[in-house]
């Protein structure tokens, strides 16, 4: 059953979000949940999108992105009333929530996206937020003013310095480690590097902290082993098993290498869609 795109918005260069209709997931999702998507056919390249937000009694759910390789390339292009072929979900265990106490919620650039769901129901739960936000650039910081809704205490940070306080995550985040009242628990979402380097300092600090983990996947059942990561030392699948997992116990630097195993046909078939998209601009 085709999923009509509702609304659609930039968030910047190569940042989008979309409201899409999945009535069924709407009502079923849960904080830390994602979906399946093949935009055309049944022989569309099958991507993981986490479910951002969901309105059950409009029956959509709310898409973040960013414009890496060729499907999410495919995805931007696409219009309101458009639609979308295939959704699944939702899929992944939901995210454990309880009133920790105070939790540090660490986003790294479109990693903010799978943290806000998670960041408002911990807020529901009656936690303190602290959050810290970081981006290599201003154009590129997404979600802020929502982030400012439910947080006690946002931190922005920038690689450039363009915007907040220049610098990486960990730094701000070791600052809050070293309080008198450390916190209670953490949530780091982003890319691989940056979770790796939040959990070995939160290690340091004897810190609880969750990653939610964005592997290579196909059909998100467990069946096509492509997802799998090494996890206190034995294979556990990212779509069944996760996505969300004791930051201490992941080997990000076994799974650093198996998301560059495609990275170069990624950019190959980036390359040609734009280029194919090009010349059906000329032909206009």
């Amino acid at each position: 059953m085709p999923h009509k795109i509702i609304s659609k918005t930039q968030l910047s260069e190569n940042t989008f979000t979309a409201d899409v209709e999945a009535p069924l997931i709407a009502r079923a999702r849960k904080p830390g949940q994602f979906v399946i998507i093949g935009i055309n056919n049944e022989y569309s390249e099958r991507i993981p999108l986490t479910i951002a937000d969901a309105d059950h009694k409009k029956g959509t759910i709310k898409l973040i992105w960013q414009r890496v390789g060729k499907t999410t390339a495919e995805l931007a292009d696409l219009n309101v009333g458009d639609q979308i072929v295939n959704v699944v979900g939702p899929l992944g265990r939901p995210t454990h929530i309880e009133r920790f106490g105070t939790v540090v919620c660490v986003g790294g650039g479109i990693g903010s996206a799978p943290l806000l769901p998670i960041a408002k129901a911990l807020k529901d739960a009656r936690n303190k937020i602290i959050a810290i936000l970081g981006a290599r650039t201003k154009d590129l910081l997404v979600l802020e003013d929502e982030f400012a809704q439910i947080s006690d205490e946002l931190i922005i940070t920038t690689d450039d310095g363009s915007y907040g306080l220049k610098g990486l995550v960990t730094e701000p985040l070791k600052e809050i480690c070293e309080r008198d009242e450390k916190p209670d628990q953490v949530f780091a979402i982003g890319p691989a590097i940056m979770m790796k380097f939040c959990c070995e300092l939160t290690k340091l600090f004897n810190i609880s902290t969750q990653v939610s983990l964005n592997t290579i996947m196909v059909d998100g059942t467990g069946m096509c082993g492509g997802c799998r990561i090494e996890f206190d030392g034995k294979p556990k699948f990212v779509c069944v098993d996760g996505p969300e997992f004791d930051g201490h116990k992941v080997n990000f630097d076994l799974m650093i290498k198996r998301l560059e195993a495609y990275r170069k046909q990624e950019q190959q078939a980036h390359e040609q869609y734009k280029e194919y998209r090009c010349k059906i601009g000329l032909d206009k």
